[in-house]
């Protein structure tokens, strides 16, 4: 589930007087850090001190959401709501556990029922509301911003009526728009601004702005946000751990396994040191990061044993990448083979099916159907993958795509290279001439090793070059490979197809022969070709030439010389014997 909850909720809101609300706010302020065990810990002892406070439960159910306890959870609402029926925060709570099964339908009247109790000014039930819509897969996020601004809106009311904003509403309500996406970035933005005007020390705020920013693509300011947090509240895990996830982010502009191995080490630091088995999951990461991939192995096998199910299938998947990354793909596989089988195909999510596609295009067999069976798993893998990321983006189609064209799956890396130039235009980016060539090699690729060619995927290599030479009309390549396309699909050059786009290359290239010497020899070779069937001497001769000046040696020129020879001493023949019967 998704950690980026507004964990200050109700931090400054909460009672300040008496031994209880102090447990309570203990519990607030560790969940404001990250520390969900603590949390956890700290509130079970509220209860069973005072076991009709609703907070107290509500928010024990937070942080074992946080652990990935769903069950407890629930357990726990359940639980508080039989000792507090009439509890509006904990039927918002239950809500969340209907969104999170998936049955939006229950959830909304949960949360319908919970706003109407308390008319929708009770800051601690509205949070729980909003924050459950605009986290949860299925939440309704417009419904989420709804409430918030409901909550906020003191106009026509009395002055006792009136509602005292926190800074925790604030971040919730920054959510709220940050989720929407869009055009709401800027509002949120300027919503987290308020939350910073009541609480100039809030790191959370700040931590959010950073990834309104990293959403909208600017990246040095989410950076700057997230370090910004940092400086403002060393003790504040969650930027540190933004900060992490930055940079094991698999893009060219942020991917670093050392600022990943660095982050991850400050983030443990001040993390829950109550939770042992998550401490020692982090140490065995920073060894993987660190490139120590032995000890990876190591550190998280001797982890499994007292871990729980979440940490159990986390730490599978770094054992068996730590596999994979030390080059042994068949313990990897061996580790990923055994977990799968054993959580189910239903539990697999988009890291299982990544690195599964990972593995298997890795494997290696000398028999023919058993690497077909390892490449027909990796390209199944692969698919499920694409399909089950809910955010989709280039970069990630271009990962899917590489590791396609690395096994000499060409074909299926030139579609996947064509999903991804579709998103980037959806997403209205400007395609460079690099991206179309990618989509056309491997077309091309795809094309010509099979026997007979494909003509079907030279034309789509084809159209592909075009765009190339729109979008670089100056760069030789498009018409080069528009030439090598077309001669593939001509090989006795009898129809001429290829012609036109190699004339344009040899006008744009032979200046340079040395540098263009192997692309040169191609063109020289089809142009010889066909002047050679259209029996144009003048024209054989000048090609001859130029591709006899970069490829003495060319197997085409020196048939076509000696055939050339032989028809011409075979027509001489006949006229010595003419001028022989004359005498």
């Amino acid at each position: 589930m998704n950690k980026r909850k507004s964990l200050i909720v109700a931090l400054l809101c909460a009672a300040s007087s008496g031994v209880m609300a102090q447990s309570v706010e203990d519990g607030l302020k560790d969940l404001y850090y990250g520390k969900y065990l603590s949390a956890k810990q700290n509130l079970e002892k509220v209860i069973a001190a005072k076991p009709t406070e609703d907070k107290a439960y509500y928010y024990l159910g937070i942080a074992q959401l946080g652990l990935e306890d769903v069950a407890g959870a629930t357990a726990t609402f359940q639980k508080g709501l039989q000792a507090v029926p009439t509890s509006a925060l904990l039927q918002a709570g239950m809500g969340r556990i209907d969104l999170l099964k998936g049955d939006a339908a229950a959830a909304k009247a949960k949360f319908e029922g919970a706003s109407t109790a308390t008319q929708g000014r009770d800051g601690d039930v509205a949070r729980a509301i909003a924050d459950a819509n605009s986290e949860i897969k299925g939440g309704d996020r417009a419904y989420a911003l709804t409430v918030m601004e409901k909550l906020l809106n003191n106009e026509g009311r009395k002055r006792k009526e009136q509602y005292t904003p926190t800074a925790a509403d604030y971040i919730e309500l920054g959510d709220a728009y940050r989720f929407l996406g869009g055009e709401n970035g800027g509002k949120a933005i300027t919503t987290y601004e308020k939350a910073l005007e009541l609480d100039p020390n809030n790191a959370e705020a700040v931590m959010k702005q950073g990834l309104v920013n990293y959403n909208a693509r600017l990246k040095a300011e989410a950076v700057a946000d997230y370090t910004k947090a940092t400086n403002m509240d060393p003790n504040y895990g969650p930027a540190f751990y933004e900060l992490f996830s930055f940079y094991i982010v698999p893009k060219k502009d942020q991917l670093s396994w050392d600022n990943a191995a660095q982050y991850l080490e400050k983030y443990m630091a001040v993390a829950d040191p109550a939770d042992k088995v998550k401490n020692q999951y982090l140490s065995a990461y920073i060894s993987f990061f660190k490139k120590d991939y032995d000890n990876a192995i190591s550190k998280g096998q001797a982890a499994l044993g007292g871990a729980n199910e979440f940490y159990q299938n986390k730490l599978s998947l770094l054992i068996g990448d730590s596999y994979l990354q030390k080059g042994d793909s068949l313990n990897a596989q061996k580790v990923m083979d055994e977990y799968a089988a054993k959580v189910g195909e239903s539990k697999l999510d988009s890291a299982d099916y990544k690195l599964l596609g990972a593995i298997y295009m890795k494997l290696k067999s000398s028999d023919s159907a058993t690497q077909e069976g390892y490449t027909t798993k990796a390209l199944g893998y692969l698919e499920k993958y694409s399909n089950s990321i809910t955010a989709k983006d280039p970069e990630t189609f271009l990962q899917i795509a590489e590791q396609l064209k690395a096994a000499k799956k060409y074909t299926n890396a030139a579609e996947w290279y064509e999903k991804a130039n579709e998103l980037s235009i959806a997403n209205k980016e400007q395609l460079q001439a690099i991206d179309y060539f990618n989509v056309g090699i491997n077309y091309f690729y795809g094309a010509v090793t099979v026997n007979p060619y494909d003509t079907v995927l030279l034309n789509k290599a084809d159209a592909a070059f075009q765009k190339v030479i729109e979008v670089k009309p100056d760069l030789g390549t498009g018409y080069y490979w528009r030439g090598q396309s077309n001669f593939a699909k001509d090989p006795q050059a009898q129809a001429g197809v290829a012609k036109p786009f190699y004339d344009k290359y040899i006008e744009m290239s032979e200046s340079d022969p040395a540098k263009n010497k192997s692309t040169l020899t191609r063109a020289y070779v089809y142009e010889l070709l066909y002047y050679y069937f259209k029996e144009d001497k003048p024209n054989i001769k000048v090609y001859s030439d130029k591709l006899a000046a970069v490829d003495p040696g060319n197997v085409t020129l020196k048939e076509i010389t000696e055939n050339m020879a032989a028809r011409e001493k075979a027509a001489a023949k006949p006229a010595a014997k003419q001028g022989q019967n004359k005498k």
